[in-house]
């Protein structure tokens, strides 16, 4: 049965990336959360999904600038108060749940891949004894690369967008999966067909794709039944799964 994902905990339905979607998203009985996470100035490893505040909070600039003490104090719009939380009070949550975890490792506000990042998520996951319950996904094949070889994960997905499948085509993204070492590819529900779906699990690799967020999109992936659908709309894919 294809996993349901609430994308950012259902960012459609609640504010994206907040302790609000993300507690709704477990009662809705998800298969899994998905979170995107930055460094603060002291390290910690946060959930929000642009590098900047401005976006989806009261506040403005880099969060890479501001200590995790200062983004307490800054609010999510929409989300009655509260604070883009630390990765640690979503492990939290999830821990005593059923829910499995998606980590999207997030670039710099550069663009750059952050190692320092990687090693501070699976610091955190087993503090609350969930490396095994999590998959690490990211853009960057070097960052995936490194969590495969950290070892432990349930999977580390290496994410690939539709530009970047027409560039290197589906045998450029294979060498990429079987170099970086990972279990796991995701791409965007609108690149997703039976061919590329048979190819990717012809190479032994589990399959995802997000973006899966309106009737049309989650009955089509539910007809190709893909490993896993990232959706910001879990409850309307929950039902239509059954």
């Amino acid at each position: 049965m294809t996993e349901i994902i609430a994308h950012r905990g259902g960012a459609i339905l609640w504010p994206e990336n907040s302790m609000m979607a993300f507690r709704q998203a477990i009662a809705a009985g998800v298969d899994a959360l998905e979170c995107d996470v930055h460094l603060s100035a002291d390290g910690e490893p946060m959930v929000l999904h642009d590098a900047t505040l401005d976006r989806t909070t009261n506040a403005r600039g880099a969060l890479a600038e501001r200590s995790a003490a200062e983004l307490a104090g800054v609010r999510l719009i929409g989300a009655g108060g509260e604070a883009p939380p630390r990765l640690a009070d979503l492990l939290a949550l999830v821990a005593p749940s059923r829910a499995g975890l998606q980590v999207e490792l997030k670039a710099d506000r550069h663009g750059r891949p952050d190692p320092a990042l990687l090693a501070a998520v699976l610091d955190a996951l087993d503090r609350f004894g969930l490396r095994a319950r999590t998959e690490i996904i990211v853009f960057e094949a070097e960052i995936a690369a490194a969590a495969v070889q950290a070892g432990g994960l349930r999977n580390v997905a290496w994410l690939f967008s539709p530009p970047m499948l027409r560039y290197i085509g589906l045998e450029g993204v294979l060498a990429v999966a079987r170099r970086a070492g990972v279990s796991m590819v995701e791409t965007h529900e609108s690149a997703m067909d039976g061919a590329l779906l048979g190819s990717l699990r012809g190479a032994g690799l589990r399959v995802g794709a997000w973006g899966v967020n309106h009737e049309a999109s989650i009955a089509r992936m539910l007809a190709l039944a893909p490993d896993a659908v990232a959706t910001d709309d879990p409850v309307l894919a929950l039902s239509m799964r059954g």
